[in-house]
C-alpha cells in the first residue's frame, strides 16, 4: 500500500469537501475545483479530514491510490491558499504587460507574442520582467507557466529568455572557445 495515501488530508476551516455520484468537489475562498473520481478508489470525509482508501478488489488499482490522496491535497491547498509559479524575462528589451486578460510579451520576434490566460488563472507582471502566474488549479497553473517559457525558451549559450525564479543554468561556452 501507497505510505503517500495512507496519510489523511488536513480541511482546513472554510473549505468544503464534497463527493457525490464519483465527483469530488472542493470549495473556498480561492475557487472551487472538482475532479470525477475512478471506481475503485474510495474518498471519506469524517472528522475535518479526507481519508482516501482501495474499494474492496481494487488491487489492480493500488497506483491510483496514491495519486488521488495527492490530488485532494492540492485540490484542498488550491483553494484555501492558491498556487504560483514566478517567471524571469532575460533579455535585452524583453519585457511583457498584462492587456484585456491577455499577456502580451515583447521577446525579440518581429510581433508582438499575446498569450490569452486561461479561466481561473490570473497572472501580474512586475517590473517588466517578473510573471506571476497564480491559481487555485496547481496543474493549471504549471501548464500555463511552461506555455508563457516555451514562447522563448532559456538559451544556454547567451542566457537570455523566460525561465522559472530560481532556476539555474549552465552556460556552456561557444564554439570559438573550444578551439
Amino acid at each position: 500500500m501507497s505510505r503517500i495515501g495512507k496519510v489523511p488530508v488536513a480541511i482546513p476551516a472554510g473549505v468544503t469537501v464534497e463527493i457525490k455520484d464519483g465527483i469530488l468537489s472542493v470549495t473556498g475562498k480561492r475557487g472551487a475545483l472538482s475532479r470525477p473520481i475512478p471506481d475503485q478508489v474510495n474518498v471519506e470525509v469524517r472528522d475535518g479530514f479526507a481519508v482516501v482508501s482501495l474499494r474492496p478488489g481494487g488491487e489492480s488499482a493500488r497506483n491510483l491510490y496514491g495519486l488521488y490522496r495527492t490530488l485532494v491535497a492540492n485540490m484542498v491547498k488550491g483553494v484555501a491558499e492558491g498556487f504560483t509559479k514566478t517567471l524571469e524575462i532575460v533579455g535585452v528589451g524583453y519585457k511583457a504587460e498584462i492587456k484585456q486578460n491577455a499577456l502580451q510579451m515583447a521577446l525579440g520576434y518581429s510581433h508582438p507574442v499575446i498569450f490569452p490566460l486561461p479561466k481561473g488563472v490570473s497572472a501580474e507582471v512586475e517590473a517588466n520582467t517578473v510573471i506571476k502566474v497564480s491559481g487555485a488549479d496547481k496543474e493549471l497553473v504549471g501548464l500555463t507557466a511552461a506555455k508563457i517559457r516555451s514562447f522563448r525558451r532559456p538559451d544556454v549559450y547567451k542566457q537570455k529568455g523566460i525561465r522559472y525564479r530560481g532556476e539555474r543554468l549552465l552556460k556552456k561556452v561557444g564554439k570559438a572557445a573550444g578551439k
